[in-house]
């Protein structure tokens, strides 16, 4: 089998530096890269033309569309008899395409995910932030295992597709935000066979601070919506549950300040802000013994607290946002 891998670029000549790096010590060695820089001020040419005498490696320069529709400019120049889709900001295991092959074989998959871990030259930060994207405290823990909720929906930064699939669908739709989402979503309805490969895992970097990851897993919240406008049928009561968090923290910041207040002087009030406030705490213990237990690491373990309530809070207050903007507001 020969694979091409596709792997949209803007503006971050490191991060492709590092993961062609990593492709060198593939095991399985039939493979070719495509890298399409979408638009970037900062380009990565002269990064990629490092690897042609190590790699066979094809770079290209188009304008600024998104990275859906960079991946569909890569598929069109595309050799292999399967399309593999990178993030730009991942390194890759050196025997993940034997366990692609593998997996591809043993489930028959006409497309599939892989889940992500952190590596060990990953900033504490980032494996915070590893973390909370992989957890069961978290919305992390219903992507990329086999316990997922629901169908799985392949996810771009690790996602590989047959060239039939290519070929039947079109590819992208949707140039970003959700746009893997609606695509995985069509390959099923169209009879493709779509799933998990646990085993071809990769490292994935993802921000390299809070405010960073903010920003991303805000922007992720609102794409839900985007698909719920797509296919209602998918939006699940557990895609709300990180904006009913951002609720129950708001109202029990008021229940916090009113009690404060009236100094304990309703009952009921003291009674339900100290079960709140309790209910919170244990989340809090819960979730830093297991990051420490996950992450081995005492700081790892703290900034993993703080990932997870970024992760939480960012996502859910952009699903109520976008909820507000596009369904509430427009069915106005």
């Amino acid at each position: 089998m020969f694979f091409s891998i596709i792997i949209p670029l803007y503006n971050r000549p490191q991060e492709i530096d590092e993961l062609l790096h990593s492709l060198l010590s593939q095991t399985y060695k039939h493979f070719e890269v495509i890298v399409v820089e979408d638009g970037s001020t900062a380009d990565a040419e002269e990064i990629v033309e490092g690897y042609k005498d190590r790699l066979d490696v094809r770079y290209y320069q188009k304008p600024n569309e998104g990275q859906g529709f960079a991946r569909n400019y890569g598929f069109v120049r595309a050799h292999g008899d399967f399309f593999i889709v990178f993030d730009s900001d991942i390194i890759v295991p050196v025997d993940y395409l034997e366990k692609v092959i593998f997996g591809l074989q043993r489930d028959k998959w006409d497309a599939f995910g892989g889940p992500d871990a952190a590596h060990e030259s990953f900033t504490p930060i980032q494996k915070a932030i590893s973390y909370s994207m992989t957890s069961p405290f978290t919305t992390g823990g219903i992507r990329g295992n086999k316990k997922h909720v629901g169908q799985f929906n392949p996810r771009s930064f690790n996602m590989g597709i047959s060239r039939i699939v290519w070929e039947k669908t079109g590819g992208f739709r949707l140039a970003r935000r959700s746009e893997d989402i609606e695509f995985s979503l069509r390959m099923i309805a169209q009879g493709f066979k779509v799933g998990l490969i646990p085993e071809a895992f990769v490292y994935h970097k993802r921000r390299t601070s809070f405010a960073q990851f903010y920003k991303q897993t805000n922007f992720f919240g609102k794409g839900r919506i985007d698909i719920y406008k797509l296919f209602p049928k998918e939006l699940k009561p557990v895609h709300a549950l990180p904006a009913v968090f951002v609720l129950g923290l708001i109202s029990l910041l008021l229940l916090n300040a009113l009690n404060y207040i009236v100094s304990g002087q309703i009952t009921f009030l003291h009674v339900l802000t100290s079960i709140g406030n309790s209910l919170i705490s244990l989340y809090v213990v819960l979730l830093f013994i297991h990051a420490c237990w996950q992450t081995k690491s005492l700081q790892v373990g703290l900034l993993s607290v703080a990932a997870a309530f970024t992760q939480l809070v960012a996502y859910g207050s952009g699903f109520i946002e976008q909820y507000i903007q596009e369904v509430l507001i427009e069915k106005k």
